[in-house]
């Protein structure tokens, strides 16, 4: 026991939250008390632990100690990983005994900031994992829920868990993420992006293949889909496989409005998705190459607004793309008291004195300001940064090739988007390959008396999710 303790604080020092208590049972025998103080609780120490210990006077110590988690020690190697994670580790003679004491290091439950919803429930995931669990849990009330935990990281050891409803998701799909986690050897995960990155990394596009969330409520609507579920400690973010680009630019919040009303919006929504991309590319294309597509009168508008404007029009719409791009980035990473200061300065008076000046003409402010606003309907980061990257291969292809140059580079971007997997699924379902109950609960959405189909995209088993009589 003594040779134990000795190695703790050798291999932890200078660890000033290091606790070491010598607890006296009587004249010859003692107990030790390990516990790093800032991840534990002192109070549930004092109380569950050295409390018992000094009233208990029997030789079954360890077994009688009371806690909502205890665990029995084998080997000396699993110390460190117990003590890190808010265990106090109990040492008599040679038996070794781990603890739960954690100490409440966690935000209070919140309100989604980055997937808000005006009907739905405002409930979040926060940094810690037993808490989150408890959020899909509280939704999902069943035993066929099945959750596998891996510890990541070789100094991090973060716990990472992978959930699924044993009867709905395709146990293949299960071996195959597990394997993939498995294969993650490094120092660090600190955040599930570093998972994400593995995951990925057999799709070479800058679109989302999987998506993440932390809406727990878009954790259990996946996982009654058939969906697989990682999470991981730290992090406030769930892990959704497969993904569809479908699920990036519907919100969850449609599920909470009548199917008639939110048919009109996600049309919309796949309008914006394409004219964020297409719209300077046909600009360009229009006043280059292909005037006769346009009445003479709207033509001869635009060339005399840029009658006296000194650059060419894609240098011009080059510069109001990239003044919207950075306005983007310092609303996003400015503080919310001055990112609305920001955006002011930016299109009112920056966008004023440039037409003045005549650097850029009106009709170039029009084009960039409603590539902005449609782009501004998808709130998932990498979406827009997909939109970003292809916004500009349609502006270059339209600059050398016209309108034919957009549809050289629509077929491209067709040609990435059916190419692209999400595990075994193909990423442009349920548009391309065609899936009808999926289709009609992402890309339009149709009464919920009639989506009684699980789609055979995710899983082919349990496929009825029952009726409405």
């Amino acid at each position: 026991m003594q040779r134990i303790v000795e190695r703790i604080k050798k291999e932890f020092s200078k660890t000033p939250d290091l606790k070491i208590k010598e607890v006296k049972i009587n004249l010859f025998k003692s107990v030790y008390v390990i516990f790093i103080e800032t991840v534990c609780s002192s109070d549930k120490i004092n109380e569950y632990i050295l409390k018992n210990l000094t009233l208990k006077k029997d030789s079954d110590i360890l077994s009688s100690i009371p806690g909502p988690n205890t665990v029995i020690l084998k080997k000396y190697d699993e110390i460190e990983y117990y003590l890190t994670s808010g265990f106090a580790v109990v040492i008599n003679d040679k038996k070794m005994i781990a603890i739960e004491a954690r100490g409440d290091l966690n935000r209070g439950l919140t309100q989604s900031l980055r997937e808000p919803s005006l009907l739905g429930p405002e409930d979040s995931f926060i940094e810690n994992y037993q808490v989150n669990m408890g959020l899909i849990k509280r939704r999902i009330k069943s035993h066929t829920m099945k959750t596998e935990e891996l510890v990541m990281g070789r100094v991090t050891k973060n716990t990472v868990s992978i959930n699924y409803l044993e009867d709905i998701a395709d146990l293949e799909n299960v071996e195959i993420i597990k394997e993939k986690l498995k294969k993650i050897d490094v120092d660090g995960v600190i955040d599930q992006g570093t998972i994400i990155n593995y995951l990925e990394s057999e799709n070479k596009t800058v679109f989302p293949t999987i998506k993440r969330t932390e809406r727990p409520d878009l954790v259990a609507t996946a996982l009654l889909e058939g969906k697989i579920v990682i999470m991981m400690d730290t992090s406030p973010f769930a892990i959704i496989l497969p993904s569809f680009l479908v699920d990036f630019i519907n919100p969850v919040s449609d599920n909470y409005v009548k199917s008639i009303n939110v048919g009109f919006i996600k049309m919309l929504r796949l309008f914006a998705f394409i004219m964020s991309i297409a719209t300077p590319g046909i600009y360009i294309a229009i006043i280059n190459y292909n005037q006769e597509t346009i009445p003479s009168s709207l033509l001869i508008n635009f060339s005399t607004q840029r009658s006296g404007v000194p650059f060419p029009s894609i240098v011009e719409l080059i510069m109001l793309l990239f003044i919207c791009d950075i306005l983007r980035e310092s609303d996003l990473r400015f503080p919310s008291n001055f990112g609305s200061a920001i955006s002011i300065l930016g299109a009112l008076i920056i966008g004023d004195a440039a037409v003045n000046a005549g650097l850029v003409s009106p009709i170039a402010i029009i084009v960039a300001s409603f590539t902005f606003i449609t782009s501004l309907i998808f709130t998932e980061l990498e979406i827009n940064n997909a939109l970003r990257y292809y916004r500009y291969l349609f502006l270059f292809f339209a600059a050398f090739f016209g309108l034919y140059g957009i549809f050289l580079s629509f077929i491209l971007l067709l040609i990435n988007l059916i190419s692209l997997k999400s595990l075994k699924a193909s990423y442009f379902a349920p548009i391309a390959p065609f899936n009808k109950e999926y289709f009609f609960k992402t890309v339009l959405k149709r009464k919920d008396v009639k989506n009684t189909k699980r789609s055979t995209l995710i899983t082919d088993k349990n496929l009825t999710r029952g009726r409405f009589d």
